[in-house]
């Protein structure tokens, strides 16, 4: 038996057992399997020897999107409009069978969008090239998943059901739940809030599932089953997602009010060109982008080429500002002084650990180096000796 059909079963078995108090433990111990089973999907193939056909590209600008969805949503028509490369869209599905790159242009920065092939249900177990399209999107900063407005609400669960079934978590946060493998001391579990998923039974049962004996684990916030599994496994990416709802022209003005009033959604019409400036303020709001222009000694800020950072990719303080421009930079910094919306008052002078906003305007002030010498009484130390004793005794006076 495959592993796909070992999932089928298990999935059968889990939907003809009642949930109640008597089942939960036989039902965590089932949800730990499958998260076992799929992982051993997504791994390559043992004995699988050489490079296949080029499906990623390389990394560019100072953020990465992906495009996800249907086949024949509009998604290729959507990087044209944004990014003006042509990607070829036509009126069948499939048109789009490789990744294609765009740049957008926005707010001096650079981003890049990912035009990918339409993924299919069963996408997670390798149908429609699924694998390789949700591995690229994994490397994305933020996914943009494209919605026929036209169609079910079934589409969009259907393709979240895909992403999470590969370790997608979208518009999730990390569980607050500490979890250590030990060499010896058997289990430790405690909890710092009140329990209403798991006790300590079920989380013995789910890690003896994994084989694993020896460990500390420590629950910060009224977790679930599905939350323990995903720290044990540690291979889950939780990733911002906005649902963009294509293809307004063809519905009425009640739908569209409706799909546009859902969290983290927008909705477009490609071929009218609708609200596409608001997509794009979506997405850089979701980017969480900060632009930090430098200014040098007793010059202008230069507002033409900013310093781009963001919380994903390093971090947003003054230490990872100086890392971004020369990692030999950080040990020669006195202070900065900081200009903008996250100084008290202008201009602030602030150390390493100040956190950055947008726009702000950055002076570094540099430790002077210290001279070996000096001039007359400005010398900086003489050669004579410390201490008294040391001096050579001049010669007595011939009288």
């Amino acid at each position: 038996m495959g592993i796909i059909e070992k999932i089928k079963e298990i999935e059968a078995e889990m939907a003809r057992t009642q949930k109640n108090k008597a089942t939960e433990y036989h039902l965590g111990q089932l949800k730990a399997k499958i998260a076992k089973l799929r992982t051993q999907l997504l791994e390559p193939p043992k004995g699988s020897s050489g490079a296949g056909e080029g499906f990623e590209v390389t990394k560019f600008g100072h953020g990465r999107v992906a495009l996800i969805g249907f086949p024949s949503v509009g998604k290729s028509t959507l990087l044209t409009l944004l990014t003006g490369t042509h990607s070829e869209a036509a009126s069948y599905e499939f048109t789009t069978l490789t990744c294609i790159p765009g740049i957008i242009h926005y707010n001096d920065t650079k981003i890049q969008l990912l035009d990918l092939p339409g993924i299919i249900e069963g996408a997670s177990e390798g149908k429609g090239r699924g694998r390789q399209v949700i591995a690229v999107s994994k490397s994305s900063d933020i996914v943009l998943m494209v919605l026929d407005a036209s169609k079910s609400e079934g589409h969009r669960q259907i393709l979240t059901r895909e992403l999470e079934a590969v370790g997608l978590r979208l518009n999730k946060r990390p569980p607050q739940i500490y979890f250590k493998k030990k060499k010896t001391g058997g289990i430790s579990f405690n909890s710092t809030c009140a329990l209403t998923h798991v006790d300590e039974k079920l989380c013995y049962q789910i890690l003896h599932e994994y084989k694993i004996h020896n460990a500390e684990v420590l629950f910060r916030e009224d977790a679930t089953v599905d939350d323990l599994i995903d720290v044990i496994e540690g291979n889950r990416k939780y990733m911002k997602c906005i649902y963009v709802y294509n293809k307004i022209d063809v519905i009425g003005i009640d739908d569209v009010d409706k799909l546009a009033r859902q969290p983290n959604s927008v909705v477009i019409s490609c071929n009218l060109k609708l609200n596409l400036d608001r997509l794009l303020a979506k997405m850089w709001e979701a980017m969480g982008l900060v632009r930090v222009y430098t200014k040098p000694q007793g010059q202008q800020p230069d507002f033409t080429d900013p310093v781009v950072l963001s919380t994903d990719r390093g971090g947003c303080s003054v230490e990872d500002f100086c890392n971004h421009i020369h990692r030999s930079l950080i040990k020669d910094v006195k202070y900065v002084l900081v200009w903008g919306t996250s100084a008290r008052h202008y201009p602030q002078h602030c150390g390493l650990s100040h956190v950055l906003h947008d726009e702000d305007v950055v002076q570094i002030v540099k430790k002077k180096e210290k001279e070996d010498g000096g001039r007359g009484r400005f010398k900086s130390h003489s050669t004579a000796p410390a201490r008294i004793s040391d001096r050579e005794k001049k010669a007595p006076l011939k009288t």
